[in-house]
């Protein structure tokens, strides 16, 4: 698990180009799920951008009050 301040959780891509992939990432200084990433593609100047939706799952002893998974929905491709 990442650093204690902040721990990671895995973010699972509901649709759009990235469909059914998961990645980890790291909970804000808050404490919170980030409310949109932004995921480079695998060639080119391109990025996916997702947002935060509705789905939580929470499976961890030991932070029970942090998601261990939350979904992200597909925006927009963002290109340099």
């Amino acid at each position: 698990m990442g650093t204690p301040a902040t721990g990671t959780y895995t973010a699972k891509l509901t649709d759009g180009p990235l469909e059914g992939k998961t990645i980890t990432t790291e909970f804000l200084e808050s404490g919170d799920p980030r409310p949109r990433l932004e995921i480079p593609a695998d060639t080119g100047a391109k990025r996916y951008l997702y947002t935060r939706g509705a789905g939580l799952e929470f499976e961890s002893s030991e932070f029970p009050e942090r998601p261990t998974t939350v979904d992200y929905r597909y925006l927009e491709a963002v290109f340099d």
